[in-house]
């Protein structure tokens, strides 16, 4: 079957700095780099990386063509990649020596997506396929509702997490991954329990306190493989990917929790978003402990 993601593509500036900078504070960098990010693009990295077939439906300005060509080398379809007149989404990430971040983003072309681009992919998938979104574009709530009534499982990762943005897909996803701040978040927005909300399959990651899966008739917690944290960035975005691949090669959801686990473990041990996210061969041979 084939994954599609409505999904954010930037270009990282990692810098690295001793710690993560107060308000009205000026730090000077020790490193720098630029590479492929965006929620979007680490997912469908790590999903492609992971053995699925993943199709990428999203939009980059003319300086964004090397994010496509990246993309492309990962083995993600990029056919409904749009170039338009916007300038490529881009991030600014600080990044402290214990591997914690702090992120700012500007959305350029993530945010004018075209609907023709949207209206096209959807009109090539299949009943069974799975349908992708997150926070980071436009038009998620139509992507889903019309993936939804195709036939196709749908999932939506809630970050960068607004709660009116969560609210208006829920009724039309069927697995819902966020973290725990985002989870408890939700849960005062909308007063009700995030195992209460009428979807399916809920994952609430924890860091390194590990996930707890909201399915399958109550809640079960998953211990996280210990390792040493480098850089945080795009864990989430891979642990995310990591799962949707193994649901669509027909793992039991624990199994597929476990292999995300391990990908999201190796990807924090390692500097990068993107370019850092490891392939299948290397998880199933990660020899990690709890």
């Amino acid at each position: 079957m084939t994954i599609w993601n409505l999904g954010s593509i930037n270009a990282d500036f990692a810098y690295g700095v001793p710690r993560l900078p107060g308000p009205g504070e000026t730090l000077a960098a020790g490193s720098l780099t630029r590479g492929l990010g965006g929620k979007g693009a680490n997912l469908s990295v790590a999903a492609a990386r992971a053995a699925a077939r993943v199709v990428h439906v999203g939009a980059v300005g003319p300086d964004g063509r090397w994010a496509v060509e990246r993309l492309l080398e990962y083995g993600v379809d990029t056919r409904h990649i749009a170039e338009v007149g916007e300038v490529t989404g881009h991030a600014v990430i600080a990044v402290d020596p214990d591997g914690e971040n702090c992120i700012l983003i500007w959305p350029g072309a993530n945010v004018a997506i075209p609907e023709a681009a949207r209206d096209a992919a959807l009109a090539e998938a299949r009943v069974g396929d799975r349908a992708v979104a997150q926070n980071e574009t436009n038009g998620q709530a139509a992507w889903l509702g019309t993936a939804k009534r195709l036939g196709l499982s749908t999932a939506y990762v809630a970050a960068p997490f607004d709660p009116q943005a969560v609210g208006a897909v829920l009724e039309d996803v069927d697995l819902l991954i966020l973290n725990e701040v985002e989870a408890a978040q939700l849960e005062a927005a909308l007063g009700r329990r995030v195992s209460d909300l009428g979807v399916p399959d809920v994952l609430v990651t924890m860091g390194a306190a590990g996930v707890r899966w909201h399915g399958g008739g109550g809640a079960q917690d998953f211990v996280a493989p210990r390792v040493e944290a480098v850089d945080t960035t795009g864990a989430g975005d891979t642990f995310a990917g990591y799962v949707l691949a193994g649901l669509d090669r027909v793992m039991p959801m624990a199994q597929a929790i476990g292999q995300a686990q391990v990908a999201a473990a190796l990807m924090v041990a390692r500097p990068g978003t993107a370019d850092a996210i490891p392939d299948l061969k290397e998880v199933q041979d990660a020899r990690l402990g709890p």
